[in-house]
């Protein structure tokens, strides 16, 4: 493992993000983002003994559970991540949204709603060098907020990649092969592999890598090809504890089967459902689960936001009728779910739906293209049972955040926290 000896941290080696105060790392720095990282994969890796690397978090660093904000998507998650707060106060809540200004649907693929300074940002601007390297092309920008002299590309899009807009050129050349295919679990070790790369060479003393979950949307843990997944993944992760930095990983949401017992997904269809019982056009159903990558789920997770097209009037008699459908959770009103799951109230519908564990809800099925599933059972997530996932640190905890992390309710967005605030080099 490569050492590092730094001087003491003075008051100028820390910066204030979102009503938090973070040092600057005093050595290399990675935080991972693991998408869809249910910690049954890491439970099941552990088990059958095939994650060294991560098996050594528990022993000479910190292993616990987290929990993400809602809904249990990707872009508020990662935001959360980065931002180190709640989609109130950043302004992503979903991946895709009904803009109830304009009436358009929006898909999420920059940073323009972003409404707060990254941490990531923020400590650029204080001079520390950062990288950002995402799976997923959308969330590029989200990464790249504000940050100076930084590198910031996707794995996705990586032939893309230039000087001028990533501050880094012939990134395939760099990592040593192609770009992969947004659906080849190679996105992910792609992302892990120009994170080591960039290490190796000291480009950056923070970093931030965010993965991609196709593998965990088409395969439970256990089976093979989830197996050889999480192995890649640990066999990486591994390569950066021995290069010197603190690694971090968590998650933005868990995944679980939504498959009837023939294996069909299990979908209850809202749209048509409320439009047949109050009148053709009486809502849009929003699934906020919908972005570029849809093949692995069509666009079906357990959280939808619903909006009335006709009588307000309606809105109690439309609640009631979707609180009694079979694999409902919880029926909320838009500002009750901004207030209980903190996101930004202009944000919501007129009232939102969230299915239980193995039950996604969908929009019209005529809207809803399931051939990407290729006869697979649906895995998805969305809803509160998708809200956990593991959160680990590759070094001892100092005294304070020891007794902090035994309080509980550790975050995911807590992650920069820990590994700058948490862990004494």
């Amino acid at each position: 493992m490569v050492s590092f000896s730094h001087p003491a941290l003075s008051a100028t080696d820390a910066v204030s993000v979102n009503g938090r105060t973070y040092r600057k790392p005093a050595r290399p720095t990675v935080v991972i983002l693991a998408d869809g990282f249910d910690p049954a994969y890491l439970q099941q890796g552990l088990k059958d003994g095939l994650l060294p690397n991560l098996a050594r978090f528990h022993v000479q660093g910190f292993m616990g559970t987290a929990r993400g904000v809602m809904p249990s998507f990707t872009n508020p998650n990662n935001t959360s991540v980065l931002t180190g707060t709640v989609p109130a106060v950043h302004g992503i809540s979903g991946n895709y949204y009904l803009d109830r200004r304009t009436g358009k649907e929006i898909m999420i693929t920059e940073a323009s709603a972003l409404r707060c300074n990254t941490i990531m940002g923020a400590l650029s601007q204080a001079g520390v060098r950062a990288a950002g390297v995402t799976a997923k092309d959308k969330l590029r920008e989200i990464i790249g907020y504000r940050l100076k002299n930084g590198i910031v590309f996707s794995s996705q899009k990586a032939n893309e990649a230039t000087t001028a807009n990533a501050g880094i050129d012939n990134v395939e050349a760099f990592v040593g092969r192609k770009t992969p295919d947004q659906y080849d679990p190679d996105l992910s070790y792609f992302v892990l592999d120009a994170g080591v790369k960039l290490l190796e060479r000291r480009a950056a003393d923070l970093f931030y890598l965010s993965l991609s979950d196709v593998i965990q949307h088409t395969f439970a843990p256990g089976e093979p090809e989830a197996n050889a997944f999480m192995m890649e993944i640990d066999k990486r992760i591994g390569r950066l504890v021995e290069l010197g930095a603190i690694v971090g990983v968590t998650g933005d949401h868990g995944m679980n089967d939504k498959s009837n017992p023939d294996g069909s997904p299990n979908v209850i269809w809202l749209e048509d459902v409320l439009n047949a019982r109050f009148g053709a056009g009486a809502v849009r159903v929003i699934c906020p689960i919908t972005d570029p990558f849809v093949h692995h789920h069509g666009a079906l997770g357990s959280f939808v936001r619903v909006y009335l097209k006709g009588d307000p009037g309606q809105l109690g008699a439309m609640m009631e009728t979707t609180h009694v459908l079979p694999g409902v959770e919880l029926v909320l009103t838009g500002a009750e779910s901004a207030k209980r799951f903190e996101t930004p109230i202009e944000s919501e519908g007129d009232f939102t739906v969230l299915a239980n564990r193995n039950t996604v809800i969908g929009s019209a099925a005529a809207l809803h293209d399931l051939s990407g599933l290729k006869g697979r059972r649906l895995r998805s997530h969305g809803g509160l049972s998708e809200q956990h996932m593991p959160f680990l640190v590759s070094a001892p905890l100092n005294a304070a955040y020891r007794a902090k992390a035994k309080r509980g309710n550790i975050r995911n967005f807590d992650m920069f926290d820990y590994v700058l605030n948490g862990v004494d080099s």
